[in-house]
């Protein structure tokens, strides 16, 4: 096989800059080492800030985002004496704002719109090694799920496979500089189909520890508590969850939480992480290839199509 710009990964990072290079003409190939079923199942985040909305938009891959999406101009801060303020995002920010949309959906409508075109996505691969990113005729190797052994020669490599993928370790150690802070906490996280306690995200504070109320639809909410990395994901029955987030709520707004059986739990370990250099002759590192940060604010999304932004301008 041959393309102009292999990408290793189906995330939204790399559904992004191959629906941007499709666009522009510019042939490319995913790749990805599980089946699309497991990519829409990670539930990840689930706010889109102003430059991200108007990637997607940019992309044409809009559509539902615009007529699903919540736009929120703000988000409120509790603090520990039970005060909640609000911040302003709109008035603060030159009149941006951010919208709410789930990155499962926003994955979905990449996905769809790449198989409504003639561009090749290749699930389910294994054995993946990117070789010679240092000439001029990088090529990637992998086996596909029958066992068969290919090839992808290529004038570019972009690793949007995360940051258990090939593409930051192809760099060798002696070349790249990493940095990393572990926090030493987790945030527990609970996905439900109960509407949202408040209409807009709340971070909060409490003698028991850190909260976020945060929604991805009308319909659906996403709550978070922090633990310790000693708790595990078992242990937390949904009875559980739920006591520990009313015990760290203001009592203000205690009674507006609706409680429903979990459609999905996980601890998300906090940590920083960077290496450096993004880019690696002809292979460019994007999204969580090259950097981790807590996940506040969906930043992790949003960096990687900040990422994502750069690299399709300039290729």
């Amino acid at each position: 096989m041959k393309t102009q710009v292999a990408i290793i990964g189906s995330g939204p990072s790399g559904l992004l800059l191959g629906q941007l290079l499709h666009n522009a003409g510019i042939d490319n190939i995913i790749i990805e080492r599980v089946t699309p079923e497991h990519v829409l199942g990670r539930i990840r985040a689930g706010l889109l800030e102003e430059g991200s909305v108007e990637m997607v938009r940019e992309a044409g891959v809009s559509e539902r985002m615009d007529k699903e999406g919540l736009v929120h101009d703000g988000f409120e801060v509790a603090l520990g004496n039970g005060e909640i303020r609000r911040v302003d995002l709109k008035k603060h920010s030159g009149g941006k704002q951010v919208v709410v949309y789930g990155q499962t959906e926003i994955t979905k409508d990449f996905m769809d719109a790449r198989d409504a075109s003639d561009a090749q996505t290749i699930y389910e691969v294994d054995n993946v090694e990117i070789h010679d990113p240092k000439t001029d005729s990088p090529y990637v190797t992998f086996t596909t799920k029958d066992g068969k052994e290919e090839r992808i020669d290529c004038d570019y490599v972009a690793g949007c496979d995360g940051f258990h993928g090939v593409s930051r370790k192809t760099i060798p150690e002696n070349e790249r500089t990493e940095h990393e802070k572990l926090y030493n906490v987790g945030w527990l996280g609970m996905l439900s189909d109960t509407p949202p306690i408040s209409d807009e995200l709340i971070y909060g504070t409490s003698d028991r520890g850190f909260f976020l109320c945060s929604m991805r639809s009308e319909t659906r909410s996403r709550y978070y508590v922090d633990v310790s990395m000693d708790e595990k994901v078992e242990d937390w029955s949904d009875d559980r969850f739920w006591e520990e987030l009313k015990s760290r709520l203001p009592e203000s707004i205690r009674g507006n939480l609706v409680t429903g059986p979990s459609l999905e739990k996980s601890i998300a370990p906090l940590r920083s992480f960077i290496t450096e250099p993004m880019q690696y002759g002809r292979l460019f590192l994007v999204g969580d290839a090259a950097h981790i940060v807590p996940p506040t604010g969906a930043k992790g999304l949003n960096l990687a199509s900040s990422d994502v932004n750069y690299l399709y301008r300039i290729m």
